[in-house]
């Protein structure tokens, strides 16, 4: 008998060893998606990946992203970071973000508008993981959300620094180099327009769009286009300070975006700026703590992850900002950072597109669906008045949609 039984027992075992030897091995993780390496996650960490458009130091977008994370890493305990930089939108960010996933990073960040939609799949994959999204509008109130801010305060600040400055120098005209055909490049162009009226109301703003995020030679190109074109002051929405390099050539004026330290020239006014360090330690914290609330986050102001140079605690305006727009500037700025003027403020009726027609009628104002999208929106994120029309002060024909 017992003999019968160790054989038993033996050829249950072997029977065990062949069907493990006959099942599909479960997919390991990538090390590499393509010409990316995949970062490994640290153990006994909380890791965290970040997805850049960008380099991390272009002096811009990206690099202020950047400067956000070393200040998670640094000021949130047993957290640990890694990124992969100049990921191309689209396809292959979908790819990397699910390698990431695999990887086994308990959150994953994106940080520009086309990685959305991939962001969205791969999330559906991997419910125990967080995805936030930057830039975008969508999320599925589990595991995937999305985030930003409204620079578009800064932007409306920095439209009444240009004007000044245009009507000082007796030139009206004003440029702006847009980045892609939508609804935040729109509604950042819009509340720099905005803000020029405040101050030059006779000025003109003219756009030249170059397509990318970030490309120094095309961001050059087209602020020499806009300056030859008879532009005095040339606000950017792509990364580098490229502007301010053609302003000083051309003897004229720049306003630079996105990363704290690239005004230094002296043909740059102002830049706006992203503080993301303190608005990635509360996401993070509150994914650790089981809060975080995956939906849209947007941030004013009074948050602290905005800024524009020359106006912040400690910082003083550059010389060729004039005099009596800085105390107009200081008492908007002052009365954002109170939370009593946020970006409802900012376009609030009445406003007319630059065909003469109403968009927002005096009285009312644009919800976050509008701000957000072109009319009429997402299912369940309507937009009565989107943001696919140029403000009365523009000159430039509104951009074609779609392919």
């Amino acid at each position: 008998m017992l003999n019968r039984k160790l054989f038993l027992i033996a050829a249950l075992g072997v029977i065990a060893l062949i069907a493990m030897a006959c099942a599909p091995a479960a997919p390991s993780a990538p090390t590499t998606v393509g010409k990316f390496q995949i970062p490994e996650p640290v153990k006994g960490k909380y890791n965290v990946a970040f997805i850049y458009v960008g380099p991390h130091d272009d002096g811009g977008w990206t690099q202020a992203h950047d400067v956000g994370r070393v200040f998670l890493e640094k000021n949130l305990a047993d957290v640990a970071t890694a990124y992969i930089e100049l990921v191309p939108e689209g396809t292959e960010s979908e790819q990397i973000t699910r390698a990431l996933a695999r990887k086994g990073f308990d959150a994953i960040i994106g940080t520009s508008f086309g990685f959305m939609d991939g962001m969205e799949t791969v999330a559906k994959e991997f419910p125990n993981i967080k995805f936030l999204h930057v830039s975008g509008f969508k999320s599925n109130g589990t595991n995937f959300g999305n985030m930003f801010g409204a620079m578009e305060d800064m932007k409306y600040l920095a439209g009444m620094i240009a004007g000044a400055r245009a009507k000082a120098d007796g030139k009206p005209s004003i440029g702006y180099i847009a980045t892609f055909p939508i609804p935040e490049e729109l509604r950042l162009g819009n509340a720099f327009a905005i803000g020029i009226k405040q101050t030059c109301p006779e000025c003109k703003l003219d756009v030249r769009w170059i397509n990318t995020w970030h490309d120094p030679v095309k961001e050059k190109e087209g602020a020499n286009s806009l300056f030859d074109a008879g532009a005095q002051v040339v606000m950017t929405g792509a990364d580098t300070p490229a502007n301010a390099e053609a302003a000083k050539e051309k003897g004229k004026w720049a306003i630079t975006y996105d990363y704290l330290e690239n005004c230094k020239l002296d043909s740059c006014l102002t830049t706006m700026y992203w503080t993301w360090g303190p608005i990635y330690v509360a996401d993070v914290k509150a994914m650790r703590a089981g809060t975080w609330k995956p939906g849209a986050e947007y941030f004013d102001a009074d948050a602290g992850g905005l800024g524009l140079f020359g106006f912040m605690e400690g910082q003083t305006p550059k010389a060729g900002v004039p005099k009596d727009v800085i105390p107009l500037v200081q008492a908007k700025l002052k009365d954002m950072v109170a939370g009593k003027f946020t970006r409802f403020d900012v376009f609030a009726g009445e406003i007319k597109d630059n065909t003469g027609k109403v968009i927002v009628p005096k009285g009312e104002k644009m919800t976050q669906g509008d701000i957000d999208q072109f009319a009429p929106g997402a299912p369940g994120f309507a937009a009565k008045y989107g943001m696919y029309w140029w403000y009365e002060n523009v000159v430039a024909q509104l951009p074609k949609l779609g392919p």
